[in-house]
């Protein structure tokens, strides 16, 4: 999966902190983290991605702080993981708590408005 961001640096040092770890690979235009096995996240500049969209799709630009996709995160303490995100400059928008589907979830949103969801 990859995210469409503003600021690629910014939002590198973000996902640093909310996933504990440091990026498998950091170049100008990408960045990734392994989030598990079955699992890579991508960071990539909207100018870049842009290249290659525009003009047949809407610039990325446009969708600035409206959520556009959720990240569903199982983690061992919701609570935990949803502190270190707002710690690290998320926006809180729901406290963990246990939902009608029976899992505990916090949720925040990143700097671009990506939705992420804290799961146990």
């Amino acid at each position: 999966m990859i995210l469409y961001v503003a600021d690629q640096g910014r939002s590198r040092d973000f996902y640093k902190k909310v996933f504990q770890a440091e990026p498998v690979l950091d170049v100008e235009g990408m960045t990734e983290f392994m989030v598990n096995d079955g699992f890579k996240l991508g960071i990539m500049p909207e100018k870049n991605i842009a290249r290659l969209l525009f003009p047949k799709t809407k610039h990325p630009e446009l969708g600035q702080g409206i959520p556009r996709c959720e990240l569903y995160l199982i983690v061992d303490d919701p609570v935990a993981a949803l502190k270190r995100a707002v710690d690290a400059g998320a926006l809180e928008v729901s406290k963990a708590q246990m939902r009608d589907w029976n899992d505990v979830v916090g949720y925040c949103c990143d700097f671009d408005g990506h939705i992420i969801a804290f799961a146990s």
